[in-house]
Order: structure tokens, then C-alpha cells, then sequence
């Protein structure tokens, strides 16, 4: 039985230290790319719609992903991106690649290999090898951050989408914390930041060691896979952050429509779309 299509994205976590210019700008540019997402879900899948939303995250300098991605101590970017499809429960990614545009895309390419996750230099020959072009994903806005010593804690994207035929698809991007020792690895690229199965999907935002730890994505996918409610799923396991002093979030969809978003701190920049409405928070 066919299901209204549903669509969550994300666009990272924290409190912006005020900043109410650009946490406009985050809101309008969510809207903006819920909305062409879903309209790229209602005609095709909901892999296929994951890969598209990430991708327009990606190259939207606001996020932490892609273009305008933090740099690390030694001022270079190493982005990580990740990739489940549901149905087939097969995980891909990429972790600190560089010098490409949109590290989904990689992801993506890997879905078709028996190996589906490579990391650092090889990870970027291996782009590079199936054509991609060398591109620097620096801003100026990040370069100026690196100058002056400015790290971070949280900076993430993902989608979780549902399509008619409730197959379920997540993905999420990231550009790391900021100031990180040069290869360290983010939770994006691990199936504790992005999980999917028949029964749900997740993608994690927040503090990557913290959501790591928890095992977040694939964990609330477990517990709904195991007969809770993904409401249920989701806040039991950001209590158990809570009461260890964690700081991460989690939006989510279940095979029978239900999104949800929750956090153990802090903010989640969001929007999500039932068909009828988008709503941005």
C-alpha cells in the first residue's frame, strides 16, 4: 500500500551565539531546499531524493558541508559524507575526502563497490580516478575563522526521506568541528550518525564523539526495527544522552510516516514536509 511521501533535512545543531541574521538565512535556505527536495521525492525515490538534498546542502556555503566547510588545525578541509539505503540496508561513504565538491556523490559511486567506505588520500584519488574535478570547498568566512582560531563543537547536514512505497533513504554531510586534530573522524561517515533500514531512518547532528559513543542512528533504527515507536526510540535514547551530559540531536521517519525530531541540548536547524505543509524550525 502506496504512503504519502515524508521528508525531514537538517542543517546542523548549536545556538549560533545569537546570530538572528543568520539563523534567517539557515531558515530561508532550509525552506528553500525541503521544498525542491520533496518535489525531487513525489517523482522518484526516496534514495534518489536523500542524494539530491544533500547535495543542494552541500553546496549552500550557510552549512558546515561541502562548500563552507570548517577547516581543521592544520587548515585544511577533510569532509565526510554518508549514504543508507533502507531497503537494502547497505551503508557507503567517505571519510575526511577532499579537494571534490559534493563528498555525497562519492558515497554514492561507492554504493555499487563491495568496498563502500574509504577514507583520506584514497578516498580523494578514488574521486578523482572516476572524474570528479578538483574543487576547494574554502570560503572566505572559513578562512577567516581559521585565522583566527575559531573552532566549534557541531556542523552537519542530512536527509531522511520516505517515498510512496515506504522505502526509506538517509544521508548526511559534514565539514567536521573546526580546529580538530587533521583526520579526525566525524560520526556523518559511521552508521551512529546515519541509519537506515525497512523500519526507519535516522541522521545524527551534534557533537560527533558524543553520538559515537551512543551509537544514535543505529540504535533508535534497532529499537523501532524491535517493535518500539520511533517517538518512543528517539527519546529513549536522547534521555540516556542527557543523562551523561551529551550533546547531539536526531531527526528521524518511520516506515509508517512519522518524523520526529529531538535533542539533548542546544538547537536543531530543521524543516520538514508531510506534502500539505513545510515547517522550519
Amino acid at each position: 500500500m502506496s504512503i504519502q511521501p515524508k521528508l525531514i533535512i537538517h542543517g546542523g545543531a548549536g545556538a549560533l551565539e545569537g546570530n538572528i541574521e543568520k539563523i534567517n538565512h539557515i531558515r530561508t535556505s532550509l525552506e528553500d531546499i525541503c521544498d525542491k527536495t520533496y518535489n525531487q521525492l513525489c517523482s522518484t525515490t526516496s534514495y534518489d531524493a536523500v542524494i539530491y538534498g544533500i547535495k543542494l546542502l552541500e553546496d549552500d556555503p550557510l552549512f558546515n558541508a561541502g562548500t563552507g566547510s570548517k577547516t581543521q588545525q592544520d587548515g585544511q578541509i577533510r569532509m565526510s559524507a554518508a549514504l543508507m539505503d533502507g531497503s537494502k540496508t547497505r551503508f557507503s561513504g567517505v571519510i575526511n575526502i577532499q579537494n571534490v565538491q559534493n563528498p555525497i556523490l562519492i558515497a554514492e559511486r561507492l554504493q555499487n563497490y563491495d568496498h563502500t567506505v574509504l577514507s583520506g588520500e584514497m578516498a580523494t584519488k578514488f574521486a578523482h580516478k572516476l572524474g570528479f574535478k578538483t574543487y576547494n570547498p574554502l570560503t572566505d568566512e572559513r578562512l577567516q575563522e581559521f585565522k583566527l582560531n575559531k573552532g566549534g563543537a557541531t556542523g552537519t547536514v542530512g536527509v531522511v526521506a520516505l517515498d510512496s512505497s515506504r522505502k526509506i533513504s538517509v544521508g548526511t554531510s559534514t565539514g567536521g568541528i573546526g580546529g580538530e586534530i587533521p583526520g579526525r573522524v566525524s560520526d556523518s561517515s559511521t552508521i551512529a550518525g546515519t541509519y537506515a533500514n525497512l523500519f526507519a531512518g535516522v541522521s545524527g547532528t551534534g557533537v560527533g564523539e558524543h553520538i559515537i559513543n551512543s551509537g544514535v542512528a543505529a540504535k533508535i533504527v534497532t529499537r523501532v526495527e524491535d517493535g518500539y515507536s520511533l517517538k518512543y526510540a528517539v527519546s529513549k535514547t536522547i534521555n540516556e544522552g542527557k543523562s551523561k551530559g551529551y550533546h547531539f540531536g536526531a531527526i528521524g521517519i518511520s516506515r509508517s510516516g512519522d518524523i520526529i525530531v529531538d535533542k539533548t541540548k542546544d538547537s536543531i536547524f530543521y524543516a520538514f514536509s508531510d506534502g500539505y505543509t513545510i515547517s522550519i524550525f
